[in-house]
Parts: C-alpha cells; sequence; structure tokens
C-alpha cells in the first residue's frame, strides 16, 4: 500500500514565492536521485529556486551523500536543470506523468512527507478536527 505524500508546510522552502501562472508548465524536472552526487550545478542554473539540497544520511556529515529534489509546486518546466546536470539524472516529463516519476524516482524527500510523519511532528493538526467533533456531540 502507497502511503500519502503532502507537502510539508515546516520546510523552508514554503516561504519562498509559488509558482506564478494560470496554467501548470506542459514539463516538470524530476530527479533520480539514485543518480544524483548532489553536485549543485543544477541549483545554480534554476531561474525560480525550485531545487532544494537533501541531506545525506549521517547527521554528522550531512553534505556527505548529498542529492537534490526538485519542488514540483514552483518548476516552471524551462529544462535549465536537466540540460546543465552533468549526471543527467534530472529529466523532463509531461506534468501528469512527473508525479508518478517523482514517487518512483524519490529516494529521500524533505519537501513532500508522509502524513503520519507530519502527525508526528505536529499532532494539533490532526487533532482540531478531532476536537471540534467531540465539542459539538457534547454541547
Amino acid at each position: 500500500m502507497s502511503k500519502v505524500k503532502v507537502e510539508n508546510p515546516f520546510h523552508p522552502a514554503r516561504f519562498k514565492p509559488k509558482r506564478k501562472g494560470k496554467k501548470p508548465p506542459k514539463l516538470l524536472a524530476v530527479v533520480h536521485q539514485s543518480g544524483c552526487t548532489g553536485c549543485e550545478v543544477c541549483i545554480a542554473g534554476c531561474p525560480v529556486d525550485s531545487i532544494e539540497l537533501v541531506p545525506g544520511p549521517d547527521p554528522r556529515n550531512p553534505t556527505f551523500q548529498q542529492m537534490v529534489e526538485i519542488d514540483l509546486s514552483r518548476c516552471i518546466g524551462c529544462q535549465n536543470c536537466s540540460q546543465d546536470c552533468p549526471w543527467e539524472t534530472i529529466t523532463m516529463y509531461n506534468h501528469n506523468d512527473a508525479f508518478v516519476a517523482w514517487g518512483n524516482e524519490t529516494l529521500t524527500s524533505q519537501l513532500y512527507v508522509d502524513t503520519d510523519e507530519l502527525q508526528k511532528v505536529e499532532p494539533e493538526l490532526f487533532e482540531a478536527k478531532e476536537d471540534s467533533g467531540e465539542e459539538s456531540e457534547s454541547a
């Protein structure tokens, strides 16, 4: 059973401006993280700052085995990152296919988290709905 991923509202990227425009881009970039070296070349070429670093697995040395991920909600589909990547690990997908590809290719994400993980960090977000139902029953 696949888990539902939601935007992490506590990630610093959520303070950056959202993508503008009425229509979503035709293409979105997805990083194949298994081949990403974390060299950061793609970050320099992104005009909307939609590429974020994901620290490596060792908290004592987060730059070791770091990689990148692309915030699909801010990507404008310009293809700069896919052309700049020296390892060819960033691929452009049609808008509707990008979300499936992201799910298949993303090993570690901080921009999008499981609902279970979010509930551990901020249980009040989930308790508010339950409390309002209990109060109306007791009234």
